[in-house]
């Protein structure tokens, strides 16, 4: 194995092949891919989700429009329009079909449960909430793995993860604030929680009264339980990062995590965070969890995102009178992500198969920086860095990417209209500036349109 691994890092580290770099050209010619009618819904959905008053009142026009058309009515269109868009299906048949659609294009599923706990919402009593969506997960990894057609313990079946769905937000809030206070506080080491995690001993915090220790072995459990579950079906999990507010609690838990999951003789990392470049600390916090998992032996999972919590994150902090933690502008972001990006990449050339990214992003700089980083540094369009974006958005680049022979994913929901719809609609309420960026993408739907109708491109087989 150690043999394994050192041939692995030594390919990696190979340098350029021969040749000229030959870049991706994302101009919407893979549409030939798609169907006129798949083609006519994107354009039809993107251009109404970036008309602002759609996405900021969305929750209240569904109830207008259930009201006023019935819910059958009402739930067609949505299924017609939104849910066929974004969404993978309720039955499990349904989301096969879709991922068997997408492994025809070169896309892979990356599974998403749509269960969360909001911030701002009343707090749940118990912990049957959270069992419940422990039961969901552990459905999800089972499903994640299924969909993918080969066998074995290859390491390509992924999904999300989203912590405050097995752990309350006040719990979070709670480990955040004391982590900022305590710094490195061995109370709540990585390590003393993940010995808690596989002992299952009770865990006693001095800052928490009995109910929230209760609650944080609980959490631990579910999140112990799901691991491992995803581990032994060969399933990477990838946790959702979510406010700053909470984020120091969701990456000690990840660390928690790794510390039992992320060791090389499991295989690893099966456990992977999320880093937003659209915070100021994201690169210093980027370096020092690669440099420590490097320091300890452990394999380490990054999917490297620019970030959906803008415009809440300036108003929190507006109302607080804290210093804002995000960018000052798109641009300082821009900067941010492409430092963090060659950072990553650097060290997947350098460690090989130990250190794994996902190249997280709808912005096709980013992606031309990645694809012609992985030329120069010799690194593998199938091994250990891939691509993301959202299910039904940004597919002029997807798909260039995936017939190119790079490793694509796809974050696919799935469920019922009435669970999927208001995370879909909190999802574009986070999302807006990347929803109303879009009009690149629907210029290049347009013209690929206009083109089938006026008989210049005649349709390829779907």
């Amino acid at each position: 194995m150690m043999l394994l691994r050192t041939c692995r890092a030594l390919c990696s580290r190979a340098g350029p092949p021969s040749g000229d770099w030959q870049p991706l050209h994302f101009d919407g010619s893979a549409f030939h891919l798609k169907s006129t009618a798949e083609l006519a819904r994107a354009l039809l959905v993107l251009r109404l989700c970036a008309w602002p008053p759609l996405v900021t009142h969305g929750l209240a026009l569904q109830a207008w429009s259930q009201r006023l058309l019935g819910s059958r009515l009402s739930g067609a269109i949505l299924r017609a329009s939104m849910y066929g868009q974004f969404v993978a299906g309720e039955t499990t048949e349904e989301v096969r079909t879709c991922v068997q659609q997408l492994q025809g294009l070169g896309l892979r599923p990356l599974v998403a449960v749509p269960i969360e706990e909001e911030p701002d919402s009343t707090p749940k009593t118990g912990e049957s909430w959270y069992e419940d969506n422990l039961s969901a997960m552990m459905r999800c990894v089972d499903l994640s793995r299924s969909l993918v057609e080969t066998s074995g313990t290859a390491g390509n079946s992924l999904m999300q993860l989203r912590v405050t769905a097995l752990a309350s937000t006040r719990l979070c809030k709670e480990l955040t604030s004391w982590t900022r206070r305590s710094g490195s506080s061995s109370e709540l080491s990585p390590e003393r929680l993940a010995e808690a995690m596989d002992s299952g001993q009770n865990l006693q915090v001095s800052f928490l009264n009995a109910e929230q220790n209760w609650h944080l072995q609980a959490s631990l459990s579910r999140l112990h339980r799901v691991a491992q579950h995803a581990q032994a079906r060969h399933v990477r999990l990838l946790v959702d990062a979510e406010y700053t507010f909470i984020n120091p609690a969701l990456s000690l838990l990840v660390a928690a995590l790794a510390v039992r999951w992320n060791s090389p003789r499991e295989g690893g990392p099966w456990v992977w965070n999320t880093y937003q470049a659209y915070l100021q600390d994201t690169h210093e916090r980027l370096t020092r969890d690669a440099e420590d998992a490097h320091r300890t032996g452990l394999t380490f999972g990054v999917k490297l995102v620019r970030g959906a919590y803008l415009e809440k994150e300036r108003m929190v902090a507006r109302l607080q009178g804290t210093k804002d933690p995000t960018q000052p502008d798109y641009e300082a972001t821009s900067r941010s992500y492409s430092r963090c990006l060659e950072l990553m990449l650097n060290h997947v050339n350098h460690r090989g198969s130990m250190y794994h990214l996902m190249v997280a992003s709808h912005n096709e700089e980013s992606v031309h920086q990645a694809t012609k980083r992985m030329w120069e540094l010799g690194i593998p369009l199938d091994g250990p860095v891939c691509f993301g974006q959202l299910l039904g958005m940004c597919d002029h680049v997807s798909l260039a990417l995936g017939q190119a022979g790079y490793a694509v994913y796809k974050s696919i929901p799935y469920g019922s209209l009435e669970e999927v719809i208001p995370y879909l609609i909190r999802r574009a309420q986070e999302n807006r500036s990347v929803l109303q960026g879009a009009r690149r993408e629907q210029s290049l739907l347009s013209q690929e349109l206009q083109r089938r109708l006026l008989g210049q491109s005649p349709r390829a087989p779907y």
